[in-house]
């Protein structure tokens, strides 16, 4: 059915090089690409997470200016891509919030450069979602990943994005974009 799509941007808990749980920073850049990403997927909620009260703050002032302020009658665009983007606390309040809104819980579906024994295709998933009507949060992390509990805790894990090289260390804004088109894009 995928009408109940929602997308989170996990910036705690994850791992930094080290493996030590942290919180990352939220970029300019991921709120407006990723919120233009789900947008054009039709994703019904992009949700940032993040729990650090100063970096809430900024997310909003900067969702709110093209929601709210002069930046929305600038670039109408930008206000509707806007208009699904969210600061959350936690993903279990992304959890509880879609729960609500949706009257049942979300599968969940993360992401990783690793292969787990939940890790699923590409096909299996988008085919998931095209044919029943339940509601699904798909979690990106960043920094170096969302931790094992994170992982452990999901229904599925989305097969890595590969190239022909040894190199792989795609921006998230490039792997949500990626992962969408392949979930979402002309079939």
């Amino acid at each position: 059915m995928r009408s109940k799509i929602y997308l989170g941007l996990v910036h705690y808990p994850v791992y930094n090089k080290r493996r030590d749980v942290v919180c990352t920073s939220v970029t300019n850049f991921d709120i407006h690409d990723i919120s233009r990403s789900c947008r054009t997927y039709d994703v019904k909620g992009y949700r940032l997470i993040v729990p650090v009260d100063a970096q809430k703050m900024l997310t909003d002032r900067i969702i709110n200016y093209w929601q709210d302020g002069s930046g929305g009658n600038y670039n109408k665009d930008r206000e509707d891509a806007f208009s699904i983007t969210k600061v959350m606390d936690s993903i279990e309040d992304t959890i509880k919030e879609i729960e609500e809104t949706e009257g049942q819980k979300p599968v969940i579906i993360t992401t990783s450069a690793r292969i787990f024994p939940n890790t699923a295709s590409y096909k299996k998933v988008s085919d998931m979602m095209f044919e029943d009507d339940k509601p699904y949060l798909l979690l990106f992390g960043t920094g170096w990943g969302l931790t094992d509990e994170i992982m452990a805790m999901s229904n599925y894990i989305l097969e890595p994005i590969r190239g022909n090289t040894k190199y792989n260390h795609l921006s998230v804004r490039a792997a949500v974009a990626i992962i969408l088109d392949r979930l979402f894009g002309e079939r």
